[in-house]
């Protein structure tokens, strides 16, 4: 089974910029369609962005629309996440996962990462 961790998360000042990394244990399928979702304290855990591996066909949540932006390399089987513009509400623990569907919901996504954590500061 596939193994994915995030890493690159930390403190960032509003207006700041961070790049986030998802390393998965295996290749990634060209069928796959990787996504990245945060969850803040209280909330649910909501969609941000994802790629389809193969066409890297890209879909964006309207909040960061304009400020983040998503890539892949083939080669480490690795997704990447590029924060510009960082926001207070930006804040959360940051996901990468695998599914199979060009989805923006949680449910059709099946392996997922143990999280990093993102703080926005004002």
């Amino acid at each position: 089974q596939v193994q994915l961790v995030e890493s690159g998360g930390g403190l960032v000042s509003a207006g700041g910029s961070l790049t986030l990394s998802c390393a998965a244990s295996s290749r990634i399928y060209s069928s796959a369609v990787m996504g990245w979702f945060r969850q803040s304290p209280g909330k649910e855990r909501e969609f941000v962005a994802l790629i389809r591996w193969s066409s890297t066909t890209k879909n964006f949540a309207d909040s960061v629309k304009g400020r983040f932006t998503i890539s892949r390399d083939t080669a480490t089987n690795t997704v990447y996440l590029q924060m510009r513009s960082l926001k207070p509400e930006d804040t959360g623990i940051y996901y990468c996962a695998r599914g199979s569907q060009f989805s923006t919901s949680t449910n059709d996504y099946r392996d997922w990462g143990q999280g990093t954590q993102v703080t926005v500061s004002s």
